[in-house]
C-alpha cells in the first residue's frame, strides 16, 4: 500500500507525460506521410489510384470527372502516390484534423477526351 501512495504523490507533482492534442502536436518524424492530397487539374481519371488502394477507399469516376476519398477508411500508405502515372496525388506534411464526422474528400475535374486518330 505504501508503494502505491508513494506512486500516487509522485505523480501529482511530476511533468504531464501526455499531449494536448490537437493544441499541441507532436513534430514530424522521418517516414510521416501527412494527409492526401491531389492536383485534380492534373488527374487523368485512368482509376489506378482506385485500383490499387488496399482499403478502397477512393472511388474514381472518369466519365463524370469525380475523385472521391473517404478519408476515415484510408490508412494513408502512400500506394495511390506511388502508382499515380501523372504525379497529381501527394502526401503532404500536415496533421489530418480531428474529426467527429465521417469525412470525404471529393473533388470535381474535367476528365480528359481521348483523341481520335484520323482516318485515312
Amino acid at each position: 500500500m505504501f508503494n502505491m501512495t508513494k506512486n500516487v504523490v509522485a505523480n501529482l507533482f511530476a511533468k504531464s507525460s501526455t499531449r494536448l492534442y490537437p493544441f499541441a502536436v507532436r513534430g514530424h518524424f522521418e517516414g510521416f506521410r501527412g494527409t492526401l492530397h491531389i492536383n485534380i487539374d492534373e488527374c487523368i481519371f485512368c482509376r489506378t489510384c482506385m485500383i490499387k488502394c488496399p482499403s478502397q477507399c477512393i472511388a474514381v469516376d472518369n466519365k463524370a470527372g469525380t475523385w472521391t476519398c473517404e478519408a476515415m477508411s484510408c490508412v494513408y500508405c502512400g500506394v495511390c502516390v506511388d502508382v499515380c502515372p501523372t504525379g497529381c496525388l501527394s502526401m503532404t506534411n500536415d496533421h489530418r484534423q480531428v474529426a467527429t464526422e465521417k469525412q470525404t474528400m471529393s473533388y470535381q475535374g474535367v476528365p480528359k477526351k481521348k483523341k481520335k486518330e484520323a482516318a485515312e
